[in-house]
């Protein structure tokens, strides 16, 4: 019989699929996104995208973190089992902290955050008693209860929140890529951080997947909130048809080799790069949200240059993550994604057309990309060192 220990780590026999509450887990994030989308709609200023960009940093990392979990730690453990509902939980609320996470709700978001990162290690930890992997587990409990301080002392300093979130996350994002490097305890070794390559690259795509649907269902509601003239029905069509193409412009072709990636890749480097640049596809997912709104609620008007640039931005930045993500998986940089970076950026300093033709140059844009993707030219793979 199993050691209590042992129960709790993932066996080699244990289901690669994602398991319902991993999913259920993937709904309370829907709640972050939407949220996230609403408060930079409501503050499109250099600051306002810096605020937004960290709080998608914070809620992004709680769903980056619970993957790890879900991918060490058996599915069908009952601890396991209520730390999955606890992330679900920690992550509603911190969406609904969001919208004034830097100013009255602080203590809700960064509590969220720390009560899940501190209670998930302590209940780890305690469980891998006498274990080899205890020393990972109370690694991890070390370095987040060091960034707990800054979160903590920023949800009640209003006046230096942002800078000492800034820092929270800087130790947070950092510790994985150094190994949570610890007094007395080393740092993580490769093979600590081994992940079901399967699994993990799973995992990904679902919550690609969230994010599409989150800007279809942002789509959706603008458009039934319009009196449905063509304008308004071209501008949605157009947001549709720019969600199938970065959907397709995800899944080729790194996007379906992450698992053999990782599998033989040293997951030091590798996966926690894949968790940095998801973070920005999914922040391009975000941006094009809020220029879907912009672009079916007022298509015929001409924007200001701040319209111009969201609508084109979402594409641009989810882009500069997938060409990233490409030399990351298989060191291949593709021509047409580097050429539609240029293109987007020359239209966002030269046009003042109406919001639709904004909307139909980014379309356009990705749909060359995605054409050109596919039919496997002008793709250079750089030399193995």
């Amino acid at each position: 019989m199993a050691s209590r220990p042992e129960r709790l780590l993932r066996g080699s026999d244990a289901p690669l699929s994602a398991s319902f509450l991993e999913l259920f887990f993937d709904l309370a994030f829907v709640l972050a996104l939407s949220q996230l989308a609403d408060h930079l709609l409501h503050d499109l200023t250099v600051v306002g995208v810096l605020r937004t960009g960290l709080l998608l940093t914070g809620v992004w990392w709680i769903w980056v973190t619970t993957t790890w979990f879900a991918d060490w730690y058996d599915p069908e453990s009952p601890s396991v089992r209520l730390l999955l509902l606890a992330a679900a939980l920690s992550s509603l609320l911190a969406g609904v902290a969001i919208p004034q996470a830097l100013d009255g709700r602080g203590l809700l978001f960064a509590g969220a955050y720390v009560g899940l990162f501190v209670g998930r290690g302590l209940v780890t930890a305690m469980t891998l008693r006498g274990h080899p992997r205890q020393r990972r587990a109370l690694r991890i409990l070390i370095w987040y209860s060091v960034s707990a301080v800054p979160w903590l002392a920023g949800a009640f300093l209003a006046g230096w929140r942002v800078p000492l979130w800034v820092l929270a996350l800087a130790i947070d994002l950092n510790g994985p890529r150094l190994g949570w490097p610890t007094p007395r305890l080393g740092r993580s070794q490769p093979e600590e951080l081994r992940l079901a390559s399967e699994h993990f690259a799973e995992r990904y795509q679902q919550i690609m997947i969230i994010a599409l649907g989150e800007l279809v269902l942002v789509a959706g509601l603008s458009y039934a909130d319009t009196d449905l003239h063509l304008p308004e029905t071209a501008a949605f069509l157009l947001v549709f048809a720019t969600a199938v193409l970065i959907g397709l412009l995800y899944l080729t072709p790194a996007g379906r080799q992450l698992a053999p990636a990782i599998e033989h890749a040293d997951p030091t480097r590798l996966a926690v790069r894949t968790g940095y640049l998801h973070l920005v596809m999914i922040s391009g997912l975000v941006v094009t949200a809020v220029g879907a709104e912009l672009s079916i609620a007022h298509p015929t008007e001409k924007g200001d240059l701040t319209a111009v640039v969201v609508i084109l931005g979402g594409p641009t930045l989810f882009l500069i993550g997938r060409i990233l993500f490409s030399l990351a998986i298989h060191r291949r940089l593709s021509w047409p994604r580097v050429a539609a970076l240029f293109a987007l950026s020359g239209a966002a300093a030269a046009l003042r057309l109406p919001l639709l033709a904004v909307s139909a140059v980014a379309t356009g844009v990705v749909l060359v990309v995605v054409v050109l993707d596919r039919a496997g030219i002008f793709s250079y793979r750089s030399r193995k060192t």
